[in-house]
């Protein structure tokens, strides 16, 4: 009987008109994929025929070799064909059942059981015949000043302990269409500037994102990616290669590391795991899990015990036994307008995080629990518990334990500062909005530079840059800006979060003048750091708080000096702090006499001595205190002890204001 022979193109072709150099009376390579002629098939159409799988007509059939052999020229086996006789079902031409399938169907179906459900490196002999055939290992680099390369080259001395034969190539280096055929691979690539790619990898990235870029459904991928959390865009080149991979239809076989400046640490644990995992990848492309042990061994027992104690893959968990805990959730539903708090008491272990705790509660106590969940360091599930700012996947239940026994009693509510959507979820359109209106966008300037091998390089010293990196070591800008006392009750207020990074960036010596000008004027505006009421409330929460305070009172002695201590913050203020410093109360009288005593020839020239004598005050009390402060600065002992409570009054929470004055001094 006559043979039915049909072809059609499965997703992933690469355009690369080998097909159609080899049969054009069949193959029709477009823009974007390639088609099956019309007058070569049965039903006249004429697309990749993947849908409809038509015959070609008897006089191409009749060709079947010059078919197959332009489907063997296809780089990435997109070309399928099947032959059947008329009557059959078709059959892929490649995949031809075995006789003994029909024959004895019963023992081909035991026998072909335990292969479905076993790595074939498992049923051929495990790792040593896992070693068998080719075992390349491509090693593509991004780099901008050679820290990529640097890792690269250390996971290239290691990769043949795993049995990998491993080869270093820059993405300038490399064609797009190279990456066809490629079984296995790792990505290094470093961040540059505001999340660029670096320069030896924009030719690359512009390729993948043409309509060039293969798909890549044989390959078997990891990503490192490096950057600096001082940049907004925190390893982004590496995450856009993390996606773009995945798009093209590769595995990835772990989960990326996003290696901070401190990559020389956090990098070779990763990477020793990332190359046990391209090794348990066979000649075929397989992957094979139950090999990873043994594959992990052949590191040796010194790099065994490094990637088991702290790898990003593998977090050692330490684990504390069950406490009673009573927790205390706020609730709040948005349809009725009702608020309020749900009370639950259970045993938990102690070890068990905030963020797990609500997991917990919401898993098997009440599904309608609203909170926003995520990584542990995912900045935007900040809550406030016990009056603490945190991030609830980064603190345990047990540094809230009190009472008796270590009894374990929370209180969780939702940010303060923000509008709550539902029970603990809160809108961050506050923030985010005070953000873009700043305008933080960074204009760089002319440099100073020097040539390096990758490239211009600007300079910078490494003081200035360590400065830069500590004034931004904010785990979450988002829950800073609930740090200030005074944002709830001013929403015009920028907040301490935009404030920081504004400051943060302007202090940078890359930027250029009209940009740290323009970041300025928001950071003296009325808005800026003059709205807030005390920066002590920020210093309170922790190393963020300590971080962002010093940049907030950094940007307020900036201000002040600036516009000249005008206004609000007039000079008298500063005499203002040292009667409350010393006496604890507010003292008019003592307030003036210092005025006059330590400032006696400025207030002279200032006009402050006549302004009083004729009953002018800039204290804002009354006219006779600036007569009497006169007197006493003369040294005649008038109305001592005798002020009004109103005006000599203990001043409350004195122990925070002075410690909010003795942080400001030596800044002013």
């Amino acid at each position: 009987m006559a043979a039915v022979v049909k072809v059609w193109i499965d997703e992933g072709c690469i355009t690369c008109d080998a097909c159609e150099d080899t049969f054009p009376e069949v193959f029709h390579v477009t823009d974007d994929t390639c088609f099956i002629r019309a007058e070569a098939r049965v039903d006249g159409a004429y697309d990749e025929n993947r849908d409809s799988k038509s015959a070609v007509t008897s006089e191409f059939a009749a060709q079947l070799e010059i078919i197959e052999e332009a489907a063997d020229e296809c780089p990435v086996d997109v070309i399928i064909i099947s032959v059947e006789t008329e009557g059959d079902e078709a059959e892929p031409a490649d995949e031809a059942a075995p006789e003994a399938e029909e024959a004895e169907p019963v023992a081909v179906e035991e026998a072909e059981a335990p292969a479905a459900a076993e790595p074939a490196a498992a049923a051929s002999g495990g790792l040593e015949e896992l070693m068998q055939g080719e075992r390349d290992l491509l090693l593509l680099i991004g780099s901008q000043s050679g820290n990529s390369e640097a890792v690269a080259d250390d996971a290239a001395k290691a990769a043949p302990t795993y049995g990998l034969s491993a080869r270093i190539k820059m993405m300038d280096e490399c064609a797009i269409g190279d990456l066809v055929g490629v079984r296995r691979v790792i990505i290094i690539c470093s961040t540059w500037g505001e999340g660029d790619m670096p320069d030896t990898a924009e030719d690359l990235w512009q390729a993948a994102n043409s309509s060039a870029a293969p798909k890549l459904p044989g390959t078997s991928f990891g990503v490192c990616s490096l950057g600096d959390t001082a940049y907004e865009f925190f390893c982004q080149s590496g995450k856009d290669w993390d996606g773009w991979f995945e798009k093209a239809g590769a595995t990835r076989l772990l989960d990326r590391i996003d290696c901070d400046l401190d990559y020389e640490e956090t990098s070779p644990p990763w990477m020793a795991e990332a190359l046990a995992h391209v090794a348990a990848v066979d000649e075929a492309g397989n992957f094979h899990a139950d090999a990873l042990d043994d594959l992990r061994a052949l590191a040796g027992p010194e790099e065994t015990s490094r990637v088991a104690a702290g790898g990003a893959f593998d977090i050692p968990q330490m684990t504390q036994p069950e406490r009673q805990a009573t927790v205390r959730v706020f609730r709040y539903d948005p349809v009725t307008g009702e608020s309020g708090h749900d009370v639950w008491q259970c045993a938990l272990p102690a070890h068990m995080s905030v963020l797990e705790t609500l997991r917990l509660l919401k898993g098997t106590q009440d599904g309608s629990l609203t909170f926003r969940d995520g990584a542990p360091d995912d900045p935007t599930t900040g809550l406030l518990v016990n009056g603490r700012l945190v991030l609830p996947g980064r603190v345990s239940i047990s540094q809230f334990a009190h009472g008796d026994e270590g009894a374990l009693n929370l209180r969780i509510d939702p940010l303060p500062a923000y509008d709550v959507i539902r029970d603990l979820a809160v809108d961050h359109d506050s923030y985010q909005r005070h953000l873009s209106a700043s305008r933080p966008w960074f204009r760089s300037a002319t440099r100073e530079a020097a040539q390096l091998d990758q490239g211009v390089m600007g300079l910078m010293d490494a003081p200035t840059a360590a400065n830069l990196h500590a004034a931004q070591d904010i785990a979450s800008y988002q829950l800073l800006h609930s740090a200030s006392d005074t944002v709830p009750h001013n929403r015009a207020y920028i907040g301490p979060a935009v404030l920081s990074r504004l400051w943060n960036r302007s202090q940078d010596p890359r930027i250029s003048d009209a940009g740290c000008d323009a970041l300025l004027a928001v950071i003296h505006g009325p808005d800026g750091v003059k709205a807030e009421a005390d920066i002590s409330s920020v210093n309170r929460q922790g190393r963020m708080g300590a971080v962002a305070s010093a940049n907030l009172y950094a940007a307020k002695r900036d201000t002040l000096q600036e516009q000249h201590f005008t206004g609000r913050h007039g000079a008298h203020v500063w005499f203002f702090t040292q009667t409350v410093k010393l006496s604890g109360t507010l003292n008019e009288t003592v307030l003036a006499g210092g005025t006059l005593k330590m400032g006696m020839l400025r207030n002279l020239y200032r006009g402050i001595l006549p302004r009083m004598l004729l009953g002018f005050t800039r204290t804002g009390g009354p006219i006779m205190r600036d007569k009497q402060s006169f007197l006493i600065g003369a040294g005649i002992p008038v109305s001592i002890g005798k002020m009004p409570k109103l005006i000599n009054s203990p001043v409350e929470n004195h122990h925070e204001v002075v410690a909010l004055y003795n942080a400001m001094d030596g800044r002013f």
